[in-house]
């Protein structure tokens, strides 16, 4: 009954569990490394980067001893490989760089491009959301550059110091709008599943409590008759019964079929249709079953579109549930209008109604509000002019095609 709906509205939330297999990768789609995996490709993928812009140590003339070299490229290799923990401990590992990095630029005679991994180090500080710090390490190092630039170092110029500061200024702030980018991703898939759990709450609301509501009032009644009559009662009792055989198997056959969508989320949505106004006789039936004259009213046989079908049909159903609950009516008036631009509902009672029983409203009155307010309608709801309560709900049919 409501499966259909259910399964389109819950597929983005509740990810597959391991008894549902992924998606098969298709052999040219890229695998790329992951976690850990991902952490040692970027220490290895920098190494071999530096590695290679270092390579004079190691071949054509002799400049410094081996110990030396030795020395720088222990360096090299403890700072690219503190890479791998970038991820884990951004900032300590960034500074545990800059210090290799410094030590490695004061005992080597071979300016190797060991700066690649203090920037790589200082662009995770930053998409980790660290601006402060990843500022802190920035000033710092073109601090430090530029000092050494000041005691002779003629292999930095100013010029070259300029444009050290253009990159590290770039790297800092290409950090800081991806840990946004992040972040505002993340923002809006908790805001996702907050709504994707709204929906799901006010779809077993109106599915179950409608059907235990009337429940509990004909097991109401069934009883008031045995007590009164405890001779004829069985009898007048019997239709009662009879009315919660049928309401319970009903809720029980739709909330196995809402748990089915809930539990199968990555299967094919099933094929029942979802409820509408074609079934608002059965609706009204089973509120007569209750105890309710219920009265119909229908102008117009305008098609809806499927979405204001069911909202519609969920915004009578409620009305009825609440009217049976707590208003103590006895006559029920359901209007439709369908409209070429909108439809309309409205639900009427002749009972006391929440503001004069002193009752608060509760979700069920908030959820239909939430309904037509999804579909760009409105809903109101309080006491009549003349007593009783009444729900009046307008929903907009134009720009939506008809079921």
């Amino acid at each position: 009954m409501v499966s259909v709906t259910v399964s389109r509205r819950l597929r983005p939330v509740f990810p597959a569990g391991p008894r549902h297999p992924r998606r098969p990768r298709s052999p040219r789609e890229p695998r790329y490394p992951r976690g850990h995996a991902a952490d040692a490709a970027l220490a290895a993928g920098v190494f071999v980067l530096v590695a290679l812009g270092s390579m004079r140590s190691l071949v054509g003339g002799r400049t410094e001893s081996w110990q030396a070299v030795a020395v720088d490229w222990t360096l090299l290799t403890a700072a690219c490989g503190a890479l791998y923990l970038c991820r884990r401990r951004p900032v300590a590992v960034a500074s545990l760089v800059l210090v290799l990095t410094i030590a490695y630029y004061l005992t080597s005679l071979y300016d190797g491009p060991l700066m690649l991994a203090f920037v790589v180090a200082l662009y995770t500080v930053a998409a980790a959301g660290r601006l402060r710090a990843a500022v802190v390490l920035a000033a710092l190092a073109l601090a430090l550059t530029g000092a050494g630039t000041l005691r002779g170092n003629h292999d930095v110029n100013g010029v070259a110091l300029f444009m050290l500061a253009g990159w590290l200024v770039g790297v800092v702030a290409l950090g800081w709008v991806r840990h946004n980018r992040l972040a505002l991703a993340r923002e809006a898939e908790q805001r996702a599943a907050s709504e994707e759990r709204l929906r799901i709450a006010r779809e077993l609301h109106d599915v179950v409590g409608h059907h235990i509501s009337l429940i509990n009032v004909q097991s109401a009644a069934a009883l008031r008759r045995l007590r009164k009559d405890p001779a004829g009662g069985p009898e007048r009792a019997e239709e009662a019964l009879g009315a919660i055989k049928e309401t319970s198997r009903e809720a029980l056959r739709e909330l196995r079929a809402t748990l089915g969508v809930l539990r199968q989320v990555d299967e094919a949505a099933p094929t029942a249709p979802a409820p509408g106004l074609d079934r608002l006789a059965d609706l009204v039936e089973s509120a007569r079953l209750a105890g309710l004259d219920v009265r119909l009213e229908s102008t117009g046989d305008r098609p809806l579109p499927a979405e204001l079908d069911l909202a519609a049909y969920r915004i009578i159903q409620e009305s009825l549930t609440n009217v049976t609950r707590h208003a103590r009516a006895t006559t029920v008036t359901v209007r439709t209008e369908r409209g070429p631009r909108q439809f309309t509902v409205e639900i009427t009672d002749d009972g006391r109604g929440p503001a004069a029983t002193g009752g608060l409203p509760g979700s069920g009155i908030t959820g239909m509000r939430e309904r037509a307010r999804a579909l760009g309608g409105e809903l109101t709801a309080g006491p009549g002019p003349h007593g009783g309560f009444i729900v009046r709900a307008w929903l907009p049919c134009a720009g939506r095609e008809p079921s």
